[in-house]
C-alpha cells in the first residue's frame, strides 16, 4: 500500500507523503516524486546504482534537497530510481544507496521542490509532509 498520495495543486504538483520515522518518509518521497516522473515506475530496470550523502540544516531541508538531488539526476541524465536504501538517517544527515535506470522520457518535468508550506509534523501513525513541486 502506497505511503504517498497526489494532491489536487493550482499550478503544481503535490505530495502528501507518510512514513513510520524520517527515513521511511524519505523514501516514501521519494518514490512519489518518481511516480511523478514515468507512467509506470515498476517498469524502470534498476541497471544503475548511485550512492548519495546529504547533509542539511534541518529535517525539511533534508527532504528538500534529497528530492532536488533526485530530480536533477532525472532532469541531466533521463535516471529515475525507484529502490532506496537509506542509513544514517538523522534530521541533518542521510546516506542512500539508489537503485533505478534511464528511461526515454519524463512524463513531467520538476523545475524545484519547493518549501511552500513545507513542515514535517508528528502524528499517531509517525510523520507526515506535504510536498509541493514547481513543474
Amino acid at each position: 500500500m502506497a505511503k504517498f498520495e497526489v494532491l489536487d495543486h493550482t499550478a503544481d504538483w503535490a505530495l502528501r507523503v507518510n512514513g513510520r520515522n524520517l527515513a521511511e518518509l524519505l523514501e516514501q518521497a521519494a518514490l512519489g516524486m518518481s511516480s511523478l516522473l514515468v507512467p509506470d515506475l515498476t517498469a524502470v530496470s534498476p541497471t544503475t546504482t548511485r550512492h548519495i550523502h546529504l547533509d542539511a540544516f534541518d529535517a525539511e531541508t533534508l527532504l528538500v534537497d534529497w528530492l532536488t538531488e533526485l530530480a536533477y539526476l532525472a532532469e541531466t541524465e533521463q535516471l529515475v530510481f525507484n529502490q532506496f536504501q537509506l542509513t544514517n538517517v538523522t534530521p541533518t544527515h542521510l546516506d542512500a544507496t539508489i537503485r533505478g535506470g534511464r528511461v526515454p522520457e519524463l512524463q513531467k518535468h520538476i523545475k524545484a521542490v519547493t518549501y511552500h508550506d513545507l513542515q514535517i509534523i508528528h502524528t499517531d501513525n509517525g510523520l507526515e509532509a506535504t510536498i509541493v513541486f514547481d513543474v
